[in-house]
């Protein structure tokens, strides 16, 4: 027996040295949020990569915002640039399609508004499609042709496989997009019988988006180029597309190409530099270890497979892997990029330009989870945000492809900057972040560039609403819209404001920012107790119905007072007192999760999905409300309503997000929670312990060191705290430092199937 036991751990250790790093991307899977309305997508990309590459299925409506809809049946083709879980859709430049035969490009004359599938589209199975990060294929019916895809950062590599005696051929589709987009120029060239490059120039979210494409094909080719135009309803709209030809074709096509928003150089040399070979497999596996780096920086145990919580283990690292998609690498090999005032600016190495700040979303939880796990990469987002408000005017709120958006409210460039700055992570400079949220909050149109559109700046990018808050000390329900909503996130946003002025030494500031940080209160109505509108008179918003929306023409933003009232993350203290102390704050509290689903009006926000009660986890401005448990020593709450979402509202299936995956935040809000802990007010160093999911999480923060979360005695039943120990200490409060958790250690849990005192 000994002799056997003796052979038995030297076959183990021979088997961990020769195993290797164990893969962590087969726990994703990239059709969650493909379906319901998470609109994300399964392109084959690499971390933060400029070119997404990936099937398209529709082309209109909400669930279009990716291009990618799980429940399609039919597929236009593969374009190179997307979305993932935003609310608006753009961009799906430079469709190919692989085609056998005759290409059929006719036109329809009059546009169908709902027309999804191109005249070239074809059907496909989804037991024939597969997807993996950095990896998708799917064989096309109509052609019986089976498409691969993988990228790198800047270019990706096609691998078409063609039913061999057939004419074989490609369609490149130059008008094709992602929603009802203007399309302004196109332009193509063959610049030898191997090698085309082509450009295009739209306006849709963004307003002048602009676009280079450089594509070189193994197999050489004939082409023809077919113009048209057609008539909508409001315009005449022009149609391109090219029409490849291959002749003998024996063995499969490969296809290398690139984008950039420089121009045709930038595109060129991205594709050479980052895929100089003909080499599909080798440009696969570099993609899926960048991916495994990534996705290891947060380990959970192997021996979780198979158990029972293999379906979070899954939907863990699908959500780690949806937090690494955006913000997204803008910046060609050579350091040149399009900066905000639509000129072409040099980058240096320590600060690439980025694309894609979902921030009215992401300085929820995913800036505050990039400052543990790559603090590095975060302060790289921060000074990029500080030099496009100086190519621009102003640091932009939601950035896409160097154009203003304007899109949602708030100002959180200061949230990203207060947080990072409160945790001692500075590698930008300080006092600039402070004067560009400074420029943020006051009303001032001078300056901001001119290539933006009037009504855009008038209305989104400097809205009066900060004008009234300056001048009037509140915004007057009757004179704009979601008031409310603005004045929360302006209270928040100013108090990071202070929070970085008082750092940098700046009391005026510092004094000034605190003072507006307060005006939250004046929308607090007692009578009713929900933060509630007022008019220019002082006189408030009549009738009141917490439960009513009308989508962005309201006095919130894409929610109603049940889930608005609860938004000052930085003053809990003030708030609670607001609402007359603890037990009548917790007794409001269990209200909100207590109350009827429903929600009234002609014309509901489509955003207030997920809902427990009026809590309303499929959008962003409740995402902290949880949490607030603790602050009234009621932290057993927190605890079995953390579970609680975390069981019902994510899923390992297409429909398993809740609400638009926003750009990683919907992710990061799991990722952090089934570890155990959340951050309710970034700019505020401080994590909120809820319900650890995970016998062991072990986080790899920089400097080699490591944060672990043991919890004994857990399981599905046993979702409550009974002790916890930090470094072998015993903590009694339901709380721990930014500070604590970076310097490394050990967080030890003991659960029970009961509520207990720890934690009041």
């Amino acid at each position: 027996m000994r002799k056997h036991s003796l052979l038995g751990i030297l076959l183990l250790v021979a088997a961990s040295l020769t195993a290797g790093p164990r893969d962590y991307t087969k726990y994703v899977n990239l059709f969650v949020g493909t379906a319901g309305h998470g609109h994300t997508h399964p392109g084959a990309i690499v971390p933060g990569g400029m070119i997404q590459p990936g099937p398209d299925t529709r082309q209109h409506g909400w669930d279009a915002c990716s291009g990618y809809y799980y429940e399609d049946q039919t597929l236009n083709g593969f374009s190179h640039t997307r979305l993932s879980g935003t609310g608006c859709a753009d961009l799906g430049d430079f469709l190919f399609m692989p085609i056998v035969g005759k290409a059929d490009i006719q036109y329809i004359g009059e546009k169908e508004p709902d027309a999804q599938r191109m005249p070239y589209a074809s059907p496909f199975r989804k037991s024939e499609e597969k997807a993996e990060p950095g990896y998708y294929r799917v064989l096309l019916d109509r052609y019986r042709v089976q498409a691969e895809i993988t990228s790198t950062e800047r270019a990706a590599i096609y691998r078409f496989t063609y039913p061999k005696g057939e004419q074989a051929g490609m369609i490149l589709d130059l008008d094709y997009s992602i929603q009802d987009q203007t399309t302004y120029e196109m332009d193509f060239e063959a610049i030898d019988s191997y090698t085309l490059r082509a450009r295009r120039r739209t306006g849709a979210w963004a307003y002048n988006h602009q676009v280079y494409f450089y594509a070189k094909f193994s197999q050489p080719f004939t082409y023809e180029v077919v113009r048209d135009t057609i008539k909508s309803s409001k315009r005449t709209e022009p149609r391109c597309k090219v029409v490849l030809h291959f002749a003998n074709m024996q063995q499969p096509l490969l296809v290398k190409s690139a984008v950039s928003s420089v121009d045709y150089k930038g595109a060129e040399a991205n594709l050479l530099q980052e895929i100089p070979a003909w080499d599909f497999d080798g440009v696969r596996r570099t993609a899926h270890n960048k991916w495994n780096a990534v996705l290891g920086r947060i380990e959970l145990p192997a021996n979780l497979e198979g158990s029972a919580l293999d379906e979070h283990l899954r939907i863990f690292y699908t959500a780690m892997y949806h937090a690494h998609i955006s913000p997204a690498l803008a910046t060609d090999v050579d350091g040149r990029y399009l900066g905000m005032d639509l000129k072409i600016h040099q980058a240096d190495a320590h600060t690439p330009n980025y694309t894609v700040f979902s921030m009215w979303d992401t300085f929820r939880a995913l800036h505050p989870l990039l400052t543990i796990i790559n603090p590095a990469q975060n302060q790289a987002y921060i000074r990029c945000l500080i030099r496009k408000g100086e190519e621009g005017g102003i640091v932009p709120k939601w950035e896409l492809a160097s154009n203003y958006t304007g899109c949602m409210i708030g100002y959180h460039f200061v949230s990203l900057a207060a947080d990072a700055y409160a945790k001692g992570q500075r590698d930008f400079d300080t006092h600039k972040a402070l004067m560009a949220g400074v420029r943020l909050a006051e009303y001032d149109t001078a300056g901001i560039t001119q290539v933006l559109p009037k009504w855009k700046l008038r209305d989104e990018i400097m809205p009066a609403a900060r004008r009234y808050k300056n001048e009037l000390g509140y915004i007057p329900c009757d004179l704009t819209g979601e008031s409310v909503a603005k004045a929360l996130e302006y209270a928040y946003d100013d108090w990071c404001i202070a929070q970085m002025a008082e750092g940098e030494g700046e009391t005026a500031i510092a004094a000034r920012y605190n003072q507006f940080a307060k005006a939250y209160q004046q929308y607090f109505d007692p009578t009713v107790r929900f933060m509630r509108g007022k008019d220019k008179n002082g006189q408030w918003r009549t009738p009141f119905d917490p439960r009513s929306s009308q989508h962005r023409a309201d006095d919130y933003c894409e929610g109603t007072a049940w889930q608005w009232t609860w938004f000052v993350p930085h003053d809990v203290d003030g708030l609670i007192a607001l609402m007359g102390g603890k037990n009548a704050f917790a007794g409001k509290l269990d209200s909100l999760f207590a109350a009827p689903s429903e929600i009234n009006g002609a014309e509901l926000s489509p955003d207030i999905s997920g809902l427990i009660g009026q809590y309303a986890h499929g959008n962003e401005p409740g995402h902290h409300t949880i949490h607030l448990y603790n602050y009234v020593d009621r932290p057993w709450r927190t605890q079995e309503l953390v579970d609680s979402v975390l069981q019902s509202q994510y899923r390992n299936a297409p429909d398993g997000v809740s609400g638009n995956e926003d750009c990683g935040q919907m992710s990061a809000w799991y990722i952090l929670n089934a570890m155990g802990f959340y951050q309710l007010c970034p700019g505020r160093p401080v994590y909120s312990i809820g319900r650890p999911l995970f016998p062991e999480v072990t986080i790899h923060l920089p400097g080699n060191k490591t944060f672990r979360i043991l919890t004994k005695n857990n399981s599905r039943q046993a979702k409550y705290i009974k002790s916890v120990k930090l470094n072998g200490k015993p903590l009694r409060r339901p709380f721990f430092t930014h500070e604590e958790l970076a310097a490394g250690g050990t967080l030890e849990m003991e659960m029970s199937a009961r509520p207990t005192r720890w934690g009041r």
